[in-house]
């Protein structure tokens, strides 16, 4: 046996503690996740190293819409993984072209520019704004605007954490990028207040997820295109963790049937095997790009679009956005219905679930630990807020026995 071997021999046999000993000895602490190491997951199950059995309901912050393992995204991984897996841009492949017609006909959309992560996107759909506002617009050079939300949460890079209103996502991180003024969520007076001549976008999700699923009032959005098309200025909708399908919707920009000028999309594109991301939009914002502007080794690679263009046709065929429409209506309505002592607000459209916790009940994370005790794992955001998100496909059955845990740790 060789030296290697050894070593893969001896990982796969070592237990959950071992695990996390080693994260902490040898990987930076900038996350602290629950104390379960998983080893495999299928469908909207997954199995630590122990072998202990646990439901998903994070599903990796939305990126696994279609469940671990899902058969036809793995087959479409794997037959494009033997023939090609990246060329990079300084070539054509034969997967880019079928991928762009077949998103940008979904979004029904123009023109789409490929990415890796959900911040590459956002950071593309800016690059994108300011140009269209210099270019088309006329703002003067260096003078463009981007109105951004209270309690965004768009990405880790240094320019969207400096438009960041969470003190620990800058802490020590500065100087931050200009241009970026805030406007209270949800607030349309707070924006009419914000415009100026030099503004070219506002830059929004329809939910937040990470600020805690904070859903809008109703008749925000369409009150946004209105103004954005009154003002000229390009509205952008980050539907990173809130697009295909997780809101109920094919976009969460659809239950208030508006169209954005663009749409940054990540996570579930890439079927949860591929970091895969796009911004997608109208041919007078991307249309500003011309060759050597922006670009990605890996965005746009044959591997990434073989499996995007899988995932969208099983979002389309097994009809992914009623599935969540309505198993998530069921499951706010009945754990609203179980009058939880520890449960403040139930809130959020589709299976993008929040459980915001009382003052009595505390911090939402040691929930989230007692929930892994019965077998469900999610996990807490903003302090006080739990997420509830599994798998679109997850099945009727199993998503009763995830809400009747809730209902029990929770009452």
């Amino acid at each position: 046996m060789t030296q290697l071997q050894e070593h893969s021999t001896t990982s796969q046999n070592l237990g959950s503690d071992q695990h996390m000993d080693m994260v902490a000895r040898f990987s930076a602490n900038n996350y602290e996740p629950l104390p379960v190491v998983i080893a495999r997951g299928e469908g909207s199950w997954v199995w630590d190293v122990e072998g202990n059995k646990y439901l998903d309901c994070l599903s990796a912050y939305s990126a696994l819409n279609f469940g671990h393992s899902h058969p036809a995204i793995l087959d479409a991984f794997i037959e494009q993984a033997r023939k090609l897996t990246l060329t990079s841009r300084a070539f054509q492949n034969d997967q880019f072209g079928p991928f762009c017609e077949e998103l940008t006909q979904f979004c029904e959309m123009d023109l789409v520019l490929p990415m890796n992560t959900g911040a590459e996107a956002v950071e593309t759909a800016i690059k994108t704004a300011r140009k269209w506002g210099y270019k088309v617009k006329g703002v003067e050079d260096n003078k463009a605007q981007i109105i951004c939300c209270t309690g965004n949460f768009h990405g880790r890079t240094t320019t969207i954490v400096g438009f960041s209103d969470d003190p620990q996502t800058k802490d020590g991180f500065g100087p931050f990028t200009p241009g970026f003024p805030l406007v209270e969520y949800g607030s349309i007076d707070a924006l009419k207040a914000a415009i100026t001549p030099n503004t070219v976008a506002f830059l929004f999700e329809p939910i937040q997820g990470e600020g805690g699923v904070v859903v809008p009032p109703d008749g925000f959005l369409k009150e946004v295109r209105e103004l954005c098309t009154q003002h000229n200025i390009l509205m952008i909708a980050d539907e990173v963790q809130t697009g295909l399908a997780r809101t109920g919707r094919r976009f969460a920009v659809d239950h208030e049937n508006v169209k954005p000028d663009l749409v940054i999309l990540g996570k579930a594109l890439g079927g949860g095997v591929m970091p895969v991301s796009a911004v997608v939009g109208c041919k007078e914002a991307l249309g500003v790009f011309n060759p050597g502007d922006h670009g990605s080794t890996f965005g746009g690679n044959p591997l990434g679009c073989a499996v995007a263009r899988q995932a969208l046709r099983i979002l389309k065929e097994d009809d992914l956005a009623s599935q969540s429409d309505k198993k998530g209506q069921d499951f706010r309505d009945r754990l609203r219905a179980a009058n939880c002592s520890k449960i403040k607000e139930v809130r959020g459209k589709g299976l993008l679930i929040g459980i915001e916790m009382t003052p009595e009940a505390g911090a939402a994370k040691p929930w989230c630990k007692k929930l892994m005790g019965e077998g469900v794992l999610c996990k807490d955001t903003v302090e006080s807020v739990m997420r509830i998100a599994p798998p679109l496909n997850i099945s009727q059955a199993d998503l009763d026995w995830a809400l009747e845990r809730v209902i029990k740790i929770l009452s």
